[in-house]
């Protein structure tokens, strides 16, 4: 269940791997603080989600979605419009703001509040549980970063890219919790 969780942090954080300018000495410490804020997101959304229990499950389940749908669509084509900018070529680095890589958090952690509803039978599992999630995600995200810096080396118009897999994947969230698949 964790690695399926964190995939979308993995996919996020690749896109974030893409743009970024390696020789910049700022951004050494940015992908760890970008992987730990995921993993606390991951952790920290499956305990709201068991509290809330049955209170929000249909505000969950009809909602959810389309949050993540609209946030990544935001971001994803923010993205896209700004890789065809004049300035492109001095926008094409990583935003590394807290305020953009708590937005990304949320997008990508609501799922995982409903996941918190599977423990409400099983309470002795939820430690132990997001605990592992959190780990997961965390080394997810910055095996994902490492992934898009590699990737980004390659002479292509990365920013589009971004933008496209933030999309797509905002609809693959959409997609799960709208037709249930």
């Amino acid at each position: 269940m964790g690695i399926g969780l964190a995939m979308d942090c993995c996919a996020v954080s690749a896109v974030q791997g893409l743009t970024v300018d390696i020789h910049d000495q700022k951004n050494r410490p940015r992908p760890a603080l970008m992987a730990l804020i995921f993993g606390l997101f991951h952790t920290g959304m499956p305990v709201i989600g068991y509290y809330a229990g049955t209170l929000f499950v249909n505000f969950m389940r009809t909602y959810a979605p389309w949050i993540a749908l609209v946030l990544l669509g935001i971001l994803g084509v923010k993205m896209i419009a700004e890789s065809f900018s004049k300035h492109a070529e001095n926008s094409k680095k990583a935003n590394w703001s807290v305020k953009y890589l708590l937005m990304l958090a949320i997008a990508t952690s609501i799922d995982v509040l409903a996941t918190g509803l599977l423990f409400v039978p099983y309470p002795e599992w939820l430690f132990s549980s997001v605990l592992t999630i959190g780990l997961i995600t965390t080394l997810f995200s910055l095996g994902g970063y490492l992934l898009g810096v590699f990737v980004g080396k390659l002479k292509i118009n990365m920013e589009l890219v971004g933008g496209l897999v933030l999309i797509a994947l905002g609809i693959k969230i959409w997609a799960e919790g709208f037709f249930g698949l």
